[in-house]
């Protein structure tokens, strides 16, 4: 990814924070989710979404034990070492051992005053330390494609 597209995504996820959080709802300033949040910085950076998520629960796919979000991070997203941190990263989270990975956040700044913006539930989209408990929870890393032009 290129740097000015890295600061890109950094400044439309940035302009999201204060947005309410409503369940499967993607609309900056009305309300959205942690994933509403990643597709709406992707329309604002890439244009078009590569697909439209089916109706999900908050438990996303527990029961069944399915890694939903995980598989459709890998069709969309490119995949990158936990440790490779940029900027425009986005960061999956495990919420709880052995729970399937259900919690999106894009990474704001990295190093030691590392930074993320994500929706969360009961609170607005935020940007918080990607402190340690956080950083435990992180399964996965994953960049967004290039810019298409």
């Amino acid at each position: 990814m290129t740097d000015p597209q890295q600061k890109r995504i950094v400044a439309a996820a940035r302009g999201w924070i204060g947005t309410a959080y409503r369940h499967q709802a993607s609309c900056r300033g009305a309300g959205t989710d942690c994933l509403g949040l990643l597709r709406g910085v992707w329309r604002e950076v890439l244009g078009s979404e590569p697909e439209v998520p089916p109706a999900y629960s908050m438990d996303w796919s527990e029961p069944a034990r399915d890694e939903a979000l995980w598989a459709a991070a890998q069709r969309h997203l490119r995949a990158k070492p936990l440790e490779q941190e940029a900027p425009g990263d986005v960061l999956l989270f495990r919420m709880r051992n052995g729970a399937v990975a259900k919690h999106l956040g894009l990474a704001g700044q990295v190093g030691p005053q590392a930074t993320f913006i994500h929706a969360y539930s009961g609170h607005s989209v935020v940007e918080s330390p990607l402190s340690a408990p956080w950083r435990r929870r992180i399964v996965a890393r994953f960049t967004f494609p290039e810019e298409r032009f």
